[in-house]
């Protein structure tokens, strides 16, 4: 699909920085996203890394929609970068909504360490 147009309907499946949303007139108490299949590498080891991430927030007037949250999830795929850099995920999640959004992201074991991150993005 052409960058303007939205992936929903469309056979896409091509990760993409694209955040695509739906207008909601009636007040949601919370939308909360869970996904186990957020990966990234190691930008020092260059190893693979598996995340799960917990997303939050409390729509005004839009929502984001969850194909084009799992296309911009997966632009992480092959990308290095540390747990903690991924929290820049709740500042785009953000922008996107216009309300403030959580992300909280759990590393899984690696050196018998699991590293977990919480970040609150607020729109800019």
């Amino acid at each position: 699909a052409p960058p303007d147009e939205p992936v929903l309907g469309r056979p896409s499946a091509v990760p993409s920085d694209r955040l695509d949303t739906f207008e909601v007139e009636d007040p949601l108490d919370l939308v909360h996203f869970h996904s186990s299949e957020l990966t990234a590498v190691c930008p020092v080891t260059d190893q693979p890394d598996s995340y799960t991430i917990d997303i939050e927030y409390v729509p005004s007037s839009s929502c984001i929609e969850t194909k084009s949250l799992k296309l911009y999830l997966r632009i992480f795929d092959n990308h290095g970068v540390f747990a903690e850099h991924l929290a820049e995920i709740a500042r785009h999640l953000a922008g996107a909504v216009g309300v403030p959004v959580t992300v909280g992201l759990a590393q899984q074991v690696r050196g018998g360490i699991v590293t977990a991150v919480t970040a609150t993005g607020t729109p800019s």
